[in-house]
């Protein structure tokens, strides 16, 4: 079931912000986001789409926000799952990932080369 404080606090702290920090994004006290995201008060709208703008999310996705966690955790995942997983990140993290899978591919055949050598 979707509950608004605790997406908010979610994603908030997966994109690595402080309650300041995000409040700070959308112009509003840190004690009044507080406030929404412990609950003891409810956002209007427009104050829900400018959170969900500052998290870098669409509305949708936003109040899809359990299914998307769900989604993170890949282990089980086909490879083409994952593929759509890491459309979903920033270029940058995109560039860490690809960058990490150069490096392992080419750990595997240095790895393979020198396995073969030695069996020369």
């Amino acid at each position: 079931m979707f509950s608004l404080k605790d997406t908010l606090k979610r994603v908030r702290e997966a994109k690595g912000l402080s309650q300041k920090e995000l409040a700070g994004s959308i112009n509003m006290a840190q004690a009044q986001y507080s406030r929404i995201e412990n609950g003891k008060t409810d956002p209007s709208f427009s104050v829900v789409v400018k959170i969900a703008e500052a998290l870098g999310l669409s509305l949708s996705d936003f109040f899809r926000a359990d299914d998307i966690f769900n989604d993170a955790n890949s282990h089980d995942k086909t490879l083409v799952e994952k593929l759509q997983l890491l459309d979903m990140l920033d270029e940058d993290e995109k560039k860490s990932i690809y960058t990490l899978i150069d490096s392992l591919v080419s750990k595997k055949k240095l790895k393979d080369n020198l396995k073969n050598l030695a069996n020369l």
